[in-house]
């Protein structure tokens, strides 16, 4: 992933090498000292506009295809162009020249593109890097290569795979992991809980460690590779770890701290929603403002969740679960659910200590019901504060049935082990992310 890392860099520094040079440019041009002016000032945080549009519409390591890089990289230059013309018709003044503002525009569309190839290229060397022999079950492997082709967090490709039964030597001299490992060129082996229980597998693994080839167990491979833990792994006795908002009661409280600052700056916008929102439902939404529904929240307690209303004043009742294009959702709460507009009210339950910023999402009492008498050890999820956001919510689509809540548990399982205020602001980051990139539910 460093490479990737380099080609974001890069694309920042590229914006402010860009700005800073028109800037000067045009100062030279008309004689005034660009850097004594407050142009200096304002040429700063249209860098900073500029790298949040970038980073906001996934530049330049979340593209998939020349195409969407070029589409996200214009997409982002128009995003920063507007934002700081409006700004400027806001204050009534021009802070930068046009030919700064646009000039810039026009170079980091390409600027973006060249960006977002250089971080697929480095993602596709990176992945040729973690080469994996896998011995487990079939069940196991296909699982894992369809969980390698979504959203990893690190990149890795299965080269070759063993059952178990393949992985045991029947003649003694024979050593079929090390043998598959160098035929592959394999240089990580990941075991699955049986193939760590057989001493056979176990004593090969153990000669390619000393060879320098990484190993992992398959619970492991999960968190660092893809950012969860994976129930066909887990055992009650690995559920027994720390969890931060529990375990830490100084995180806890800066957590809750943040929450509460978070959502008494962020209430204006609610403030300012209000009769936009009471507008659109005058006209395509006609009913209640808000819409509220009972949720289970830490330690099991319920509580009234708050948010705009999206769907048709009776479509939505206690019990019921929204589908994807719910035919119940009206064209004006369609738009507040792609532009996740209708979670802003849950500031109010911020405030109260019924939600967090970052955490499980929080489910309807019924649904909690039936799901914790069917997975095991579902109820762990409810010993922090839910949230507006989560791993979970970043990390998976949405769904709302048994095998998605599934998915999502083995996420969130995640997040409870690893709780901390990194990891809480990466999220906070990626649904923002996910927010200004159009992808509603």
């Amino acid at each position: 992933m460093a490479m990737q890392r380099v080609a974001r860099a890069g694309l920042y520094v590229g914006v402010a090498a860009v700005v800073l040079g028109l800037s000067k440019v045009h100062a030279a041009a008309h004689g005034y000292d660009f850097t004594a002016s407050a142009r200096f000032g304002w040429a700063l945080a249209f860098i900073l506009i500029v790298c949040f549009a970038t980073y906001a519409m996934s530049l330049p390591d979340l593209v998939t295809s020349r195409r969407a890089a070029w589409l996200a990289s214009i997409g982002a230059a128009v995003v920063a162009a507007v934002a700081i013309s409006i700004l400027q018709l806001a204050l009534g003044s021009a802070v930068l020249p046009r030919a700064v503002v646009f000039g810039t525009a026009l170079v980091v569309a390409p600027l973006g593109a060249l960006a977002a190839a250089a971080g697929r290229d480095a993602f596709s060397r990176e992945k040729e890097r973690a080469r994996v022999l896998l011995v487990a079950d079939i069940d196991d492997r296909d699982a894992l290569a369809s969980e390698l082709d979504e959203h990893p967090e690190r990149p890795a490709t299965i080269v070759t795979s063993l059952t178990l039964d393949a992985a045991r030597p029947h003649d003694p001299p024979d050593l079929p992991v090390v043998a598959a490992a160098a035929d592959a060129k394999a240089n990580l082996v990941v075991l699955s809980r049986a193939a760590q229980d057989d001493d056979q597998i176990v004593v090969q693994a153990a000669a390619l460690h000393e060879q320098g080839i990484r190993v992992r167990t398959l619970s492991m491979f999960y968190e660092q590779w893809l950012g969860k833990l994976p129930m066909s792994e887990l055992e009650r006795v690995s559920l027994l770890f720390d969890i931060s908002e529990v375990h830490a009661p100084r995180y806890a409280r800066w957590k809750r701290i943040l929450d509460v600052c978070a959502a008494v700056v962020a209430l204006p916008v609610l403030v300012v929603l209000m009769p936009f929102v009471m507008l659109g439902n005058a006209l395509g939404n006609r009913g209640p403002l808000f819409f509220r529904q009972p949720r289970t929240g830490r330690h099991g307690r319920e509580f009234e969740i708050l948010k705009f209303r999206t769907m048709t004043p009776r479509g939505h009742g206690a019990g019921d679960t929204t589908e994807i294009n719910d035919p119940r959702i009206t064209t004006f709460g369609g738009i507040l659910r792609r532009t996740h507009l209708d979670e802003v009210p849950q500031l109010w339950n911020i405030l109260r200590g019924d939600l967090s910023l970052v955490g499980p999402r929080p489910e309807q009492p019924h649904l909690v019901a039936q799901l914790s008498a069917k997975i095991p050890f579902y109820g762990l999820r409810h010993l922090v504060r839910p949230g507006l956001t989560g791993w979970a919510q970043v990390k998976y689509h949405y769904g709302a049935d048994e095998a998605d809540a599934l998915e999502k548990l083995q996420y969130e399982f995640f997040y409870l082990r690893h709780q901390s205020l990194e990891l809480d602001a990466r999220i906070a980051v990626r649904t923002m992310r996910s927010v200004f990139g159009g992808r509603g539910r």
